[in-house]
């Protein structure tokens, strides 16, 4: 019977010193729902709990806590205690924890490390944040390629429990330069001619990352080659360490949660939300809204100067809420699909003259169709009374101002991509504030145009 305890029955258990059930109830599920199990205690009563099984599904159950669970269990509980724990985690996840503990706490852990284990963890810290070398694990299978089958699965065997992962069996030379891969289920189909060679039967054809290639651009490699891992050279390509699939996904969930933040012009947090200070938070979100606030005193502007206008042609006033949203939202659309398109690599700065015509047929298309809806709109105002041209201002405005925001949605992203800024920093925001500001300027000047009564401004 699996034994599921629940908050009441675990606190319980803890109070007693009860060995037996807390042992069973860390070893009877998968360590993910063992940890989900625990979400409702404090991080001092989970780490009590995990005390009582064994060091490697100690180490499991850690993995899946939440961020700020790990945090404050590494920088209260019991230093020795979490120090056999950290030297347990793989190389990655051991640097990336660390890296978010306070200055004296990540010290004195790795004081306590094992030598190996220490100097693995500072060479790691080394590698920028954001770079493939920042991301992988040195705990990879390396064969030699000179190595037969039979004794391929020898060594293999010995050092299994070192390797995050053995889907595929990297081969090397004497000097550690990478020479092809092997799966796994290659090398034990090939067991049935152990004395083959692995140079004989290794893929030479690998796909690599650099030490210095930007996450992003790694998980896109990961992502349309399909691969479980993706090995990580130097620029004399040698074997360095791995970047596997769940890091992958990691660094998707963080770029993501970072295109998120910026296309609601909001700059991305350090930490997590709650772990993140109010004055920080506010101080990241009030930069932006200032700058928002800047473009849109630069709509009351552009509207203060078309005064003279407004009032000989009271009515105008009433579409211009129309005009801005279709402009903005239209802009706002190019800009999110150009944007996917970028991160996804669906799309390249050479591309650029398509996406061009692409955007200027489509804000044609959809300026159309909105024209005819406007058309509908300024004769259900006032019909036929203030004559033809009066009718045809807002729809006219509409075709010009969906084109202007399909065009600028587009553009404005691909050359903050040329300039190597990250597109979405063009947020959505910014692309409403500068059509509204457009739409407005389009739209007084084809009512003058159409309404010869009209005084120019000035």
């Amino acid at each position: 019977m699996i034994n599921t305890l629940y908050l009441p029955e675990i606190r319980e258990a803890l109070a007693l010193n009860n060995s037996q059930e807390l042992s069973e109830f860390c070893a009877a599920l998968h360590p993910a729902r063992t940890a989900e199990f625990m979400e409702g205690l404090t991080a001092t009563e989970a780490w009590d709990v995990i005390q009582y099984t064994d060091i490697n599904n100690r180490v499991e159950i850690f993995t899946y806590f939440d961020l700020e669970r790990k945090i404050e269990v590494l920088e209260s509980a019991n230093r020795d205690q979490v120090a056999e724990l950290v030297a347990e985690l793989a190389a990655d996840d051991r640097v990336d924890i660390l890296q978010d503990l306070e200055d004296e706490v990540r010290t004195d852990l790795l004081s306590r490390l094992p030598a190996d284990e220490r100097r693995e963890a500072i060479r790691l810290s080394q590698y920028p944040e954001g770079t493939a070398g920042a991301m992988m694990t040195t705990e990879v299978a390396k064969l030699g390629e000179s190595l037969t089958v039979a004794r391929a699965l020898q060594e293999l065997g010995q050092q299994a429990e070192e390797f995050e992962t053995i889907y595929y069996l990297y081969i090397v030379d004497e000097d550690d330069h990478l020479r092809g891969i092997v799966s796994a289920r290659q090398l034990v189909s090939s067991f049935r001619t152990p004395d083959t060679i692995l140079s004989t039967i290794m893929e030479t054809d690998v796909v690599t990352a650099n030490i210095d290639d930007d996450q992003e651009e790694v998980a896109n490699k990961v992502a349309r080659m399909d691969l479980l891992a993706i090995p990580v050279v130097d620029a004399e390509y040698r074997m360095l360490g791995i970047i596997t699939h769940d890091d992958v996904i990691d660094v998707v969930h963080e770029e993501a949660t970072e295109d998120a933040h910026r296309s609601v012009a909001v700059e991305p947090l350090e930490e997590t939300y709650l772990r993140t200070g109010i004055f920080t938070l506010s101080w990241k979100r009030g930069i932006w809204l200032a700058i928002l606030f800047f473009f849109a005193a630069l709509t009351a502007w552009a509207l203060r100067q078309y005064k003279v206008r407004l009032e000989e042609v009271y009515w105008l006033a009433w579409f211009i809420p129309l005009v801005i949203s279709s402009g903005g939202n239209t802009g706002s659309q190019s800009a999110t699909l150009v944007i996917t398109a970028l991160v996804r690599g669906h799309l390249t700065l050479s591309d650029w003259l398509q996406v061009v015509v692409r955007e200027l047929l489509m804000g044609l298309l959809l300026g159309g169709g909105l024209a005819i809806l406007g058309l509908v709109v300024s004769y259900m105002f006032f019909g036929t009374s203030l004559g033809w041209q009066a009718m045809i201002v807002l729809p006219v405005t509409l075709i010009l101002v969906v084109v202007a925001g399909t065009l600028t949605g587009s553009v404005f992203h691909l050359i903050f991509e040329r300039l190597g800024w990250d597109p979405a920093m063009m947020s959505n925001p910014f692309v409403t504030g500068i059509i509204d500001i457009l739409g407005i300027v389009i739209y007084m000047n084809v009512a003058f145009w159409l309404l010869p009564q009209l005084t120019p401004a000035g």
